[in-house]
């Protein structure tokens, strides 16, 4: 491979096949609570509920859009990612589902997103694809301020939620159980020094709402 530029935080450069390819510079970034405010104050109000379900359940993207009504438990707030990451390398054929808490507020939304929408159980939640997901993120990166959102995917509300939970001292297995992350993925991905203060602590419950109870 060889390097041929760098823009916008991104490395480019051409493979050996002559395909072009751009890496992020930094691929560990996350949002803090008030980029998050910010990113979601300019997305539009009936495409928040992806960023939403993302944010407060650190699901992945493809996770994510496959998500259907019939996958919540109302009555105890919980929501079953039946569609996940096949871990091949453990010899995976098939995505073990992952049942996890979300937040009273967050079911309150969902129900609501649900019935506004006309979902039925067996509908997904979200007709919309990866690419036109991270499309519409970009914008919002744009639009609200984020002034290196180029270093942003939709894989970085991932690390967003896991990092919010370790600040908010949730213990090291609910947050491997949660993500479906081995012990050694977590200490790479989530082991960074807790670089929030008070305040972004506070935004951040206020944002996931009672989930672990968290206060």
């Amino acid at each position: 491979m060889e390097l041929i530029k760098k823009q916008d935080g991104l490395k480019e450069g051409i493979k050996s096949d002559g395909k072009r390819y751009s890496v992020r510079e930094d691929r560990s970034r996350f949002f803090f609570p008030e980029e998050w405010e910010s990113f979601m104050k300019v997305t539009k109000k009936e495409k928040q509920m992806l960023f939403e379900t993302l944010i407060q359940t650190g699901a992945r993207i493809e996770e994510a859009l496959n998500i259907k009504p019939k996958d919540f438990d109302w009555d105890r707030n919980n929501l079953t990612l039946r569609v996940t990451k096949i871990k091949a390398k453990k010899g995976e054929k098939v995505g073990k589902p992952r049942t996890f808490p979300v937040s009273s507020q967050f079911t309150r939304k969902a129900r609501a997103y649900i019935n506004e929408n006309k979902i039925g159980e067996e509908d997904l939640l979200f007709k919309t694809t990866k690419q036109a997901a991270w499309q519409l993120m970009r914008r919002s990166l744009i639009k609200g301020g984020i002034s290196d959102y180029w270093n942003f995917g939709l894989h970085n509300i991932r690390k967003t939620h896991g990092n919010w939970l370790k600040a908010l001292e949730m213990n090291a297995e609910e947050i491997c159980l949660r993500l479906g992350h081995d012990y050694n993925t977590y200490l790479k991905h989530y082991g960074s020094p807790n670089i929030f203060d008070r305040k972004d602590k506070l935004i951040m419950v206020r944002i996931l709402g009672d989930l672990y109870g968290f206060k």
